[in-house]
C-alpha cells in the first residue's frame, strides 16, 4: 500500500487552482459547443498530456510498468463511468427549477466519499476529520444561492432537482473511491506512476465513450471541438493537470481528506467571480468562506 505523505496537500491545492482555470475555459467553450462539447474537450485534449506524462514517469521514475490486473480494470471502469454519470446527473439537476438546492445536494459528495471510503476501502476517520467534513460542507451550503422565497424553498427540497443533485453527489463520491481503489490496487510503490496509469486508462475510456456517442448522435459537436482547438487545448491541459494532481493526491492520502481540502476550489472560484463582476460579499457568504477555511484547517491538522 502506498504510504501517505504531506505531498498530497500542495498537490490538492494545485488541483483546486487548475480546476478553477479549467472551469473558466469550459464556460467559454460551452457558449460555442454546448455542455457535452465542453465536456468532450476536457477528455479529448487532455489525453495527449496524460499519455506524455505516463511515458515520462515510466522513463524517468525508475519504477517498472505495473501489472494491470482485473481488479485495477474494475476500479477504473467504476471511476470513469460514475464520474460521467455524476456529470450528467448534475446537469440534469441544473435543468430543474431548484438549481440552488440541486447544487447543495451534489456537494454532499464530500460526506458520501467518507462513507464509501469506510465501506469499500476500509479507511477510518477521526472525530476531527468528521467535524472538518461537516463544517466545510456547511460552508458550501452557505455560499449556494438561496431559493427565491421561503415558500419556494420548502417545496424545492422535495422536487426532482434535489434527487438529481443527491444522486450526482453519490456518483462523484463513488468515482473518487474508484480512483483511490485503482491506485491502491496497482501496488507499484510510486504514487505518481499509480496515478498516471489510473488516470490514463480511465480518461481514455471516457473519451472513447463520449466521442463515439456524439459521433452517432451529433457529429457537429465533435467537429466544433476540433475547430475550437486553441481554447480547447488550454482547457484540456488545465483539466489534465488538475486530474493528475488530484488522482496523485488520492494515491497518497485518504479520499476523505483530499476531497475536503479540494473544497478550497469553491473559495478560489468565488473570489474569481467577485473579482470579475465586482460584486460585494454579504455576511452569509463571508461566513460560508470562513466555514470552508475552518474545515480545511481542521482536515490539515489530521494529516500525518
Amino acid at each position: 500500500m502506498i504510504s501517505s505523505s504531506w505531498l498530497w496537500i500542495p498537490l490538492t491545492i494545485f488541483a483546486a487552482a487548475a480546476q478553477t482555470v479549467r472551469n473558466t475555459a469550459q464556460r467559454h467553450l460551452t457558449a460555442e459547443l454546448g455542455t457535452l462539447g465542453a465536456t468532450l474537450v476536457r477528455f479529448l485534449y487532455g489525453m495527449p498530456v496524460l499519455g506524455v506524462w505516463l511515458c515520462l514517469v515510466l522513463l524517468l521514475g525508475g519504477s517498472p510498468q505495473p501489472v494491470l490486473t482485473w481488479a485495477f480494470g474494475g476500479w477504473v471502469v467504476v471511476a470513469a463511468l460514475s464520474q460521467m454519470a455524476g456529470t450528467a446527473l448534475l446537469l440534469r439537476a441544473m435543468e430543474e427549477r431548484s438549481f440552488a438546492i440541486g447544487l447543495v445536494y451534489s456537494k454532499s459528495e464530500v460526506i458520501q466519499v467518507a462513507l464509501f471510503s469506510i465501506l469499500f476501502l476500509g479507511e477510518t476517520l477521526s472525530g476531527v476529520a468528521v467535524g472538518a467534513i461537516v463544517i466545510a460542507t456547511l460552508g458550501v451550503v452557505l455560499l449556494t444561492p438561496r431559493p427565491p422565497s421561503p415558500q419556494g424553498a420548502r417545496r424545492s427540497w422535495a422536487d426532482p432537482a434535489a434527487l438529481y443533485g443527491l444522486a450526482s453527489g453519490s456518483a462523484f463520491a463513488i468515482s473518487v473511491v474508484g480512483y483511490r481503489g485503482a491506485n491502491l490496487t496497482l501496488q507499484c510503490g510510486s504514487a505518481f506512476l499509480a496515478a498516471a496509469e489510473t488516470l490514463f486508462w480511465s480518461q481514455l475510456l471516457q473519451a472513447i465513450l463520449l466521442c463515439t456517442w456524439l459521433l452517432a448522435r451529433n457529429p457537429a459537436i465533435v467537429l466544433g471541438a476540433l475547430r475550437q482547438w486553441r481554447v480547447s487545448i488550454f482547457a484540456g491541459v488545465a483539466g489534465a493537470s488538475a486530474s493528475l494532481a488530484n488522482v496523485t493526491a488520492l494515491a497518497l492520502a485518504p479520499a476523505s481528506q483530499v476531497r475536503t481540502l479540494i473544497l478550497i476550489e469553491v473559495v478560489f472560484s468565488y473570489f474569481v467571480s467577485r473579482r470579475v463582476f465586482h460584486e460585494a460579499m454579504n455576511r452569509r457568504e463571508f461566513v460560508g468562506i470562513v466555514f470552508i477555511m475552518a474545515g480545511v484547517v481542521l482536515i490539515l491538522s489530521t494529516a500525518h
